[in-house]
């Protein structure tokens, strides 16, 4: 009985010790979203609370405790609440399979590609669930919209994906960061990371693919009746996955936590800060595209995620497979 509760204790503490970070590590992007945006338009960002602003977030959750939940009479009561939890944890749930470094992941799995796309797949239902329960118009047709838009573009996510597989022969995230040590997949799938970047844009609602809650037609999209630590929640996961888009990103293509050179003083480095690196690197392009990008009308998001990322995604995992087969490059052993 005693051996029970020391491993349940165990694990509690690893999870802990990978959900405090990543939680902290939300309120630090929000900042750098902020001031990236301010620097764009030539101004300063959030600069007054604490040094540099940094505290700017935490006074903005605190602002959202304190304030009063406020449940619509129309509302479907039961989902109304569940939506923003279901959307925050299963935007957490998600990083228990991304290793940080060889020895530091929490759950070292062999489909660990497949659990990150399931689970991925399932925060749309966090958001539908939050747009049919407000009963009212406007987060209902938001929740349309983001539905339709996160299926769309999942589809060419999974194939830019299947392209990296290709080349690694395995499902183990830790696999696929571990056969990019001579080469970053970045390079001879470039085409494949673009289109997978500016697909996490759209699945992420992120600007120019935020149509869900695009202020001038939707008020605020689903969050419109959403107040308080609700409202807050919907944020938190909305950041929590746009950080694990980043995350992925790194890990399929850029070499996850592996140095860029590995010589001497690059590589002691430790592996955990070049993951991080990485992450920040791609969220600072998700930054400067929210600031510098107009929004995309509803029938041109459409076109772009079946008419051409699509056939093209498709296009080039026949050229991938073709190449690998051709110059019997095909991973053995693995499948």
């Amino acid at each position: 009985m005693f051996e029970y509760i020391q491993i349940l204790g165990q694990e509690v503490y690893k999870i802990l010790f990978v959900l405090v970070p990543i939680l902290v590590s939300v309120a630090m992007i929000v900042w750098l979203d902020r001031r990236v945006w301010g620097l764009v338009q030539k101004r300063k960002g959030p600069n007054v609370v604490g040094p540099f602003g940094l505290l700017q977030t935490l006074a903005d959750a605190l602002k959202y405790i304190f304030k009063e939940i406020i449940i619509p009479a129309s509302a479907n009561k039961a989902v109304f609440i569940l939506a923003p939890i279901v959307t925050m944890t299963l935007a957490l749930v998600a990083w228990a399979v991304i290793p940080m470094s060889e020895e530091f992941v929490l759950a070292d799995i062999n489909v660990g590609v497949l659990y990150l796309f399931a689970v991925s797949s399932l925060g749309v239902y966090g958001i539908i669930m939050g747009g049919w329960a407000s009963n009212s118009k406007y987060p209902f047709l938001g929740a349309i919209r983001s539905a339709a838009q996160m299926v769309s573009y999942e589809v060419s996510i999974g194939i830019i994906i299947i392209n990296v597989l290709l080349c690694v022969g395995s499902l183990n995230l830790k696999e696929i960061v571990l056969a990019q040590k001579d080469l970053w997949y970045v390079i001879p799938l470039f085409p494949m990371f673009v289109i997978f970047f500016i697909s996490a844009l759209a699945e992420t609602n992120r600007p120019p693919f935020d149509l869900p809650e695009a202020e001038a037609e939707l008020v605020a999209g689903y969050q419109t009746e959403y107040s308080g630590m609700m409202y807050a929640m919907f944020w938190l996961g909305e950041y929590a996955n746009i950080l694990l888009m980043c995350a992925m990103g790194s890990i399929l293509f850029l070499g996850g936590w592996l140095p860029i050179i590995d010589l001497y003083p690059i590589n002691l480095i430790p592996a955990p800060i070049w993951m991080i690196i990485k992450i920040l690197f791609l969220f600072f392009l998700f930054a400067l595209i929210k600031a510098i990008v107009p929004r995309y009308r509803y029938d041109q998001l459409m076109r772009l995620g079946w008419k051409i990322f699509l056939p093209f995604s498709l296009f080039y995992l026949v050229l991938t497979a073709s190449f690998l087969f051709y110059f019997d490059k095909l991973p053995k052993g693995n499948f």
